[in-house]
């Protein structure tokens, strides 16, 4: 997606995300508003990718965390990395990265230009069950995510 459709997107989501967060979702007759865990402010460990319905597994280097103050950063597998974030609810957006510039096996370095591609190519959709996270860009391609053991 280029910049200008990005921003575009980004616009349209800015003036309608309030109204759906306004109206929310009943859960069952309650009257209940469900609110599912945040992704924010957790360190994950990235299991793998899904791109084009195919699931490659991650290296074990694999994290990411991102921040509410606007920051996402960890490692792609082999290279560390730092970016803008942008968190509205359960969308978010990643903006370009900064990454260190270490040479991997090929097969590390493949996964990880799909991760850079997958978090950074438009808005992504967070979607937490308990310890897992999944993370779907507008293509349907996924990240998946679960939280880090304490150290």
């Amino acid at each position: 997606m280029n910049r200008h459709k990005q921003h575009m997107f980004l616009t349209v989501a800015a003036v309608f995300l309030p109204l759906t967060v306004a109206c929310g979702s009943a859960a069952g007759d309650s009257g209940a508003v469900s609110a599912q865990q945040p992704v924010t402010g957790i360190d994950w460990r990235v299991d793998g990718i899904t791109v084009g319905g195919a699931t490659r597994h991650a290296p074990a280097t694999a994290r990411l965390r991102i921040d509410e103050d606007g920051r996402a950063a960890g490692n792609l597998g082999c290279n560390r990395f730092s970016a803008r974030a942008t968190v509205h609810g359960d969308l978010i957006t990643i903006g370009d990265l900064r990454t260190t510039r270490m040479a991997c096996a090929p097969a590390r370095m493949d996964f990880e230009r799909a991760l850079a591609r997958t978090l950074t190519t438009g808005t992504l959709t967070a979607r937490t069950d308990g310890a897992k996270a999944t993370l779907t860009d507008g293509d349907g391609d996924r990240v998946h995510l679960s939280r880090r053991a304490p150290a």
